[in-house]
């Protein structure tokens, strides 16, 4: 079983890395000073990768603890 919490541990940092860059894309759309409807489309276009981000984490964290359950 410690090979799933070390797979789970890689996948939740996968991401993690994920939602890092959707933070970073944030950013950079804040610091172009949009107006407000091409700020939306910007942000509209980052909130899908942003939740496939968070499931992926959270998938990795439920590895981590099935692993460690079961260990």
């Amino acid at each position: 079983m410690d090979m799933l919490i070390w797979i789970g541990a890689a996948v939740s940092l996968a991401g993690l890395a994920g939602i890092i860059s959707c933070v970073i894309a944030v950013l950079r759309a804040r610091r172009r000073k949009l107006d407000d409807a091409a700020m939306r489309e910007s942000l509209r276009k980052v909130i899908p990768w942003n939740l496939a981000a968070l499931l992926v984490s959270a998938f990795g964290l439920m590895m981590v603890v099935v692993g460690i359950i079961l260990g």
